[in-house]
């Protein structure tokens, strides 16, 4: 009898330090996925930056008397590149696709500079720059999402825990600090008129 017991007790404490590994190895492959996923935002923000100064230079000519967009767009990548955390990249973020966004619509009216392909070419690598954002954006917020939710369940959060684990941020903003879609709700406002 007292062998069963023993072979009970130490399957039961096998199956125990099994089933903690399992749980530790699937924590730090999350961790690890999270930190590829930052990895891939992080590579394409600093492509969108290295493309703003060549963006600027491209269209100082054509744009002399839109300082103030030129600026915008300026101080955006500054920030971009100054922000440190999650929240600040996600707010920098914001901060350059709106003057991006204002930069376009401004170059809009520049039809010498529309012709011009050096501008052409740099404003559809920025715009294929800003979708693999996007989309690597909804790749994190997954990851991180999953991360989260698995650090609080039970019984993984008693590993987490012995890890130290935290709750992680995810890579967006708030809805007051998104920027308003003029055209958007331009369209919007003809078609219900």
């Amino acid at each position: 009898m007292p062998l069963f017991d023993f072979a009970a007790f130490f399957l039961l404490i096998a199956g125990a330090a099994i089933y903690a590994v399992i749980v530790f190895n699937g924590l730090v492959r999350l961790q690890n996925e999270m930190g590829r996923a930052w990895a891939n935002i992080d590579v394409l923000l600093k492509q969108r930056h290295d493309e703003v100064p060549n963006l600027v230079a491209c269209v100082k000519s054509y744009m002399d008397h839109e300082r103030q967009t030129l600026e915008a767009v300026t101080q955006a990548r500054a920030a971009s590149i100054n922000a440190s955390s999650i929240p600040q990249k996600a707010q920098a973020d914001l901060l350059m696709t709106g003057a991006l966004r204002s930069f376009f619509a401004v170059a809009e009216g520049y039809p010498q500079l529309k012709a011009n392909q050096n501008f052409l070419a740099l404003q559809n690598r920025i715009s294929e720059l800003e979708e693999r954002i996007a989309d690597r954006r909804e790749f994190f917020n997954d990851d991180v999402n999953t991360y989260n939710t698995r650090i609080a369940q039970l019984p993984e959060v008693f590993m987490a825990r012995l890890m130290k684990l935290r709750p992680r941020d995810m890579f967006c903003v708030n809805e007051q600090e998104r920027p308003v879609d003029v055209k958007a709700l331009l369209v919007r406002g003809q078609g219900t008129a």
